[in-house]
């Protein structure tokens, strides 16, 4: 699972718990610059194909977490359960896209859409 705390111009992922081992990660601080939007998708973690994977974990039905190489994009998951996951599309940035399950995601959902407007 991830925290997302937005500071300034800045949101940082915070990889929590053991995930912080299975992701070789255990954060991401992403400048509101570079972040397009987010959405939630409960589908964008599901099945058994997410990639080849870079680094990480994938062990389909229980985790996915790490660096994954998919449909010519570099992606960062971190999912056990597909139900709470958001996307989140990056510009400019080593990864593309960050696919990460939260605590609840409309309002993480909404919380990144609202400082990357406020940006603007």
């Amino acid at each position: 699972m991830v925290e997302i705390t937005v500071h300034g111009d800045t949101i940082t992922f915070e990889v929590e718990g053991w995930d912080k081992l299975w992701a070789l990660k255990s954060s991401l601080d992403i400048p509101l610059a570079h972040i397009k939007g987010a959405r939630v998708d409960d589908e964008a973690a599901k099945g058994w194909w997410h990639g080849v994977k870079l680094g990480g974990s994938d062990l389909p039905g229980v985790i996915t977490a790490g660096t994954f190489y998919r449909k010519g994009r570099m992606v960062f998951y971190d999912v056990h359960k597909p139900e709470n996951t958001i996307i989140v599309d990056l510009d400019h940035e080593n990864y593309d896209q960050l696919i990460l399950q939260v605590r609840n995601p409309e309002t993480e959902v909404q919380m990144i859409n609202d400082a990357v407007a406020r940006r603007l």
